[in-house]
């Protein structure tokens, strides 16, 4: 039987979420990474969304895109009003590494930079992008071969040491893959955190994707969680799966809206 105490807790829990404002819902675009930048801005047009993380493949630093590539996709996001609040490199392994990420950054407008590093560069990026007035998240991965960032502790040493400059792009769905649970993910690094990537996998030891609420990843305990720390970065969808995913990314979005 619930006691008095316990349950104007309860209420007194409801009332803070209620007046919490909803999670920033936007799209991290590796989601569209097989369309051409202008089909991908008018799928997120025809969604609503206005902000995102540039993820796709072609912006990354393993084959560094140009400073007109990045000029030209900012200008088409401009147009249609969408903004590029955080860009994702993939893994800064070197100083031109550094200064392209800072670059391209820049360019689209973004004030924080998803991705990982390890070794020396870590603080060089630290002490960059604090004079940049940028922010760093350190991206947590699954593979099937080890990746330096996967469970909440991988990321925690990662930042030992650091300025909060750095802190996790916490990627739900691949804590999830790698056995972790999401929602003490969410707790844990709730100091840190800079983005959230709102992704759903079918088990863990696997990438598989699947719609959001139909995994393990615990999207509704997660989104809860999320409004009760009041986060107010961006809670960007992704969904890795090949072809059309039209339908399904409108099934992500309106998901997420629902319990934002």
């Amino acid at each position: 039987m619930i006691t008095r105490r316990a349950f104007h807790l309860a209420l007194a829990g409801a009332a803070v979420l209620g007046a919490a404002e909803p999670l920033n819902i936007g799209v991290g675009t590796f989601s569209y990474h097989s369309l051409s930048i202008d089909q991908m801005i008018e799928r997120l047009k025809a969604l609503g969304i206005t902000e995102i993380e540039m993820s796709r493949g072609e912006f990354m630093l393993m084959t560094p895109p140009t400073q007109q590539m990045c000029e030209t996709a900012r200008a088409r996001l401009d147009r249609a009003k969408i903004r590029c609040v955080s860009y994702y490199t993939a893994t800064i392994k070197s100083d031109q590494n550094l200064d392209d990420a800072v670059r391209n950054a820049k360019i689209f407008g973004a004030t924080n930079v998803s991705g990982d590093a390890t070794g020396p560069i870590l603080r060089r990026i630290d002490e960059r992008f604090t004079h940049e007035g940028l922010t760093f998240g350190i991206h947590n991965h699954w593979f099937p071969q080890k990746f330096a960032y996967e469970t909440v502790d991988d990321v925690l040493h990662g930042l030992s040491g650091l300025s909060r400059t750095c802190g996790s792009t916490l990627d739900v769905g691949q804590m999830a893959a790698c056995g972790q649970d999401p929602v003490d993910a969410v707790v844990r690094l709730a100091p840190y955190l800079k983005v959230v990537h709102l992704k759903d996998v079918e088990a863990a030891g696997a990438e598989h994707n699947v719609l959001l609420g139909s995994g393990i990843a615990k999207i509704p305990e997660v989104m809860l969680q999320l409004k009760r720390i009041g986060f107010k970065g961006l809670v960007a969808i992704e969904y890795e799966k090949e072809g059309d995913v039209d339908r399904d990314m409108r099934d992500e979005v309106a998901y997420a809206r629902e319990r934002a």
